[in-house]
């Protein structure tokens, strides 16, 4: 439709239909050869078609419309809020914040991924502002991050009119039928459709879990093999002759290579190199890869495999862990393209050897399998809010034993598609001493980004519990000091705790703004003493936030305040040098982000450090396993603790993920399922195909 000319050329009398081209374009007959002056033609339209082909690639202004809310009183439940709610088609969406039709794949009307491939499309486009939320200490009940996430991006775009974007984690089927629920938000601050988000998605834990089971699979398979067989037989059947040829594969030549074996034919190696090559020798008490699933299933947190006669007495005790908790998942979210993604894949260390190396996926030939497996899951998810604003969904790895947040990638897309002015809102898991100490020492050194502002999210209810009030617990009813005003209780946890955390994030160079997670049964006393008290302990600003009950509209003062804070220059650092000793950089954690005298460390710990600084992974950066109950190692310990010696009991490293893991105390990687889980509420109506009970 856009052509000057079209020319037919040995068609015979063909005619153009008239929806083909425009009524004044030139239809020119041709035999067999270019008539003069057809080049001229082509040629024109040639430059004219690839500078549309240019316009199009470039950044595209954002024509956002944003849906409707009619928020009720009394709030209904997050499903029935969901449902009443029609989102809309997601190719429109896209289109909508400047995404190419073939930069998107679908998955039904509400989500698609999105191709990688647009961050060379936008790679000159200047990044928008990067906003982390992140928490108090939290109770068991959780203070509502995500809702206040939503209800910030509602705010910002459906009635600032500013781009913006939230980066949420995808939810573990664990919590969901659990005891925590659904991880879409709440109220009229959600992700929607809330079933698809918090059931399946798009398969990316399942990728996952698939990818992990295969790796370990692998592990067991080799060790029998290796049992049973001789050098000569494993080498035949690891480099099988086919058409009367031996060849090794790449990942093989690859595992030569780390051996020093610089050779490419199988028939040119000597026996010693065939046994060093053919034997990983893995210990069977020194592999640390488990088997995952995406279930809280306690029984499964140690067991023994190699039961049945035919894996001929190759017992050993192992377990599982929930897939969340796979340094897959960690991976995926640390990863900044499918290329790192696999290099991560190869280098996950699933053990040593009897003699004390290391052995790796990639030499047991299986990492190339692995990002096959994940080769979709890398791709972010892009869904929507209730008020029609864009989400990407990706990842979620657990905030205790890795880093607690979405994917690397998700953020780098969204900060090119909000454009300069934007915002790309995202969140750390668990408190701030956990999930934003971990956001900055870890995510942002992964991915090169630096953050603008920090959202700190309190509650009137956590407050007064780390002001001395009475312990709280899931599925209890709440105690009369949480229901009733108690300014005294509500100062305490804002000198404590609150105070504490808005100081660790300004050790980041990082604007604090507190938002106030408002509940029904906060007084308006109790909200203006937390508001004043936390700008007296350093906070840029503190506002209350509505958004539950009232959508973006009720995060509007919180939007204000994000902009303004976003818009100082910023002075983001790290906590610690990578090149520190391991030793000294959870010493600096420990003191400076959780309030420790110092620290004592196992002698497991000890010989651990030792190991990993001799394989010449010393530099990387710690991730710290504790409770996040408390800024100490003891959940009990509310407020601010000071004076305590934090513990470190072991210290484990996430090779492929890039980080040293040291363990505060136990840290269960596989939930158990409470007495009266969700599931008892969780239904679905054979006739209408709808879904029921999910929060």
């Amino acid at each position: 439709m856009q052509a000057d000319a079209v020319f037919l050329l040995s068609v015979g009398n063909m005619e153009i239909p008239p929806s083909w081209a425009r009524p004044e374009t030139v239809i020119i007959h041709c035999e067999s050869a270019l008539e003069p002056g057809m080049t001229d033609y082509l040629l024109h339209n040639v430059t004219h078609s690839c500078s549309r082909w240019l316009q199009e690639q470039q950044y595209r202004p954002w024509n956002l419309c944003s849906c409707k809310l009619q928020p009720l009183n009394p709030v209904p439940t997050d499903i029935e809020i969901s449902r009443a709610q029609t989102p809309k088609p997601v190719a429109q969406l896209a289109e909508e914040i400047g995404l190419l039709p073939e930069e998107l794949e679908a998955y039904g009307r509400n989500k698609a991924k999105v191709q990688l491939s647009l961050l060379d499309r936008l790679h000159s486009q200047p990044d928008g502002k990067y906003v982390l939320v992140a928490g108090i200490t939290p109770t068991p009940f959780g203070e509502g991050k995500t809702t206040v996430t939503v209800g910030l991006v509602q705010a910002l775009s459906a009635h600032l009119k500013l781009n913006s974007f939230a980066c949420l984690r995808q939810p573990s089927q664990g919590p969901t039928f659990g005891v925590k629920g659904g991880a879409a938000g709440g109220g009229y601050a959600q992700v929607i459709p809330m079933e698809e988000f918090n059931l399946h998605l798009t398969g990316d834990i399942h990728a996952i879990t698939a990818a992990n089971n295969l790796l370990a699979a692998a592990i067991d398979a080799r060790i029998l093999h290796e049992a049973t067989q001789s050098d000569k037989s494993l080498f035949k059947r690891l480099v099988p002759s086919v058409y009367g040829v031996r060849k090794f594969s790449p990942i093989q030549i690859s595992r030569l290579r780390r051996l020093g074996i610089n050779k490419t034919d199988p028939a040119s190696l000597t026996p010693e190199e065939v046994s060093s090559f053919v034997r990983l020798d893995l210990d069977p008490s020194q592999i640390t890869w488990q088997r995952v699933v995406d279930t809280n299933d306690r029984f499964l947190r140690k067991i023994t495999v190699g039961q049945a006669s035919t894996e001929k007495g190759q017992i050993r005790e192992t377990g599982f862990d929930i897939a969340v908790a796979s340094e897959i998942m960690a991976i995926l979210a640390l990863a900044d393209s499918l290329k790192d993604m696999k290099n991560r894949l190869a280098r996950m260390v699933v053990g040593s050897s009897r003699s004390g190396e290391p052995v790796t996926a990639e030499d047991l030939g299986v990492s190339g399998a692995l990002a096959v497996l994940m080769k979709d899951a890398i791709k972010p998810t892009l869904m929507q809010t209730l008020e029609g604003t864009p989400v990407f969904v990706h990842a979620g790895p657990f905030a205790n034993i890795a880093h607690g947040s979405s994917s690397v990638l998700a953020d780098k897309l969204a900060l090119k598609l909000v454009g300069r002015d934007g915002y790309v809102v995202t969140e750390a898991g668990f408190g701030a001493d956990i999930g934003m100490e971990k956001f900055f020492n870890i995510k942002c050194r992964a991915s090169g980004l630096s953050p603008n502002v920090m959202v700190l999210v309190a509650t009137v209810r956590a407050l007064k519990m780390h002001g001395g009030g009475p312990n709280v617990s899931a599925g209890a009813p709440l105690p009369k000091e949480y229901i009733n005003e108690n300014l005294s209780l509500v100062a305490g946890g804002c000198h404590s705790n609150l105070k504490k955390q808005i100081q660790n994030a300004h050790l980041f160079g990082v604007p604090v703004v507190v938002a106030l997670n408002v509940f029904k049964t906060d007084t308006q006393a109790e909200i203006d003493l937390v508001c004043q008290l936390a700008k007296e302990c350093g906070a840029s600003d503190a506002v209350p936030c509505r958004h539950w009950s009232q959508g973006g509209r009720g995060s509007l003062e919180l939007a204000m305040a994000v902009k303004e804070a976003a818009g100082r220059p910023t002075n983001f650092q790290f906590l610690y040098n990578t090149e520190m000793p391991i030793l000294e950089k959870i010493r600096t954690i420990a003191q400076k982000v959780y309030g420790a005298e110092d620290i004592d460390l196992s002698p497991e710990a000890s010989s651990k450090i030792d190991y990993y600084n001799q394989q010449g992974y010393g530099s990387l950066p710690i991730c710290m396993a504790k409770t996040h109950l408390s800024l100490s190692h003891m959940p009990d310990k509310k407020g601010a603790p000071t004076g305590f010696v934090l513990p470190i009991r072991d210290v484990r490293a996430s090779i492929g993920a890039g980080f040293i893991f040291p363990l505060v105390g136990t840290m269960s990687t596989m939930p158990g399922l409470p007495t009266r889980p969700c599931f008892y509420d969780i239904d679905l109506d054979p006739e209408t195909e709808e879904i029921i009970g999910l929060f």
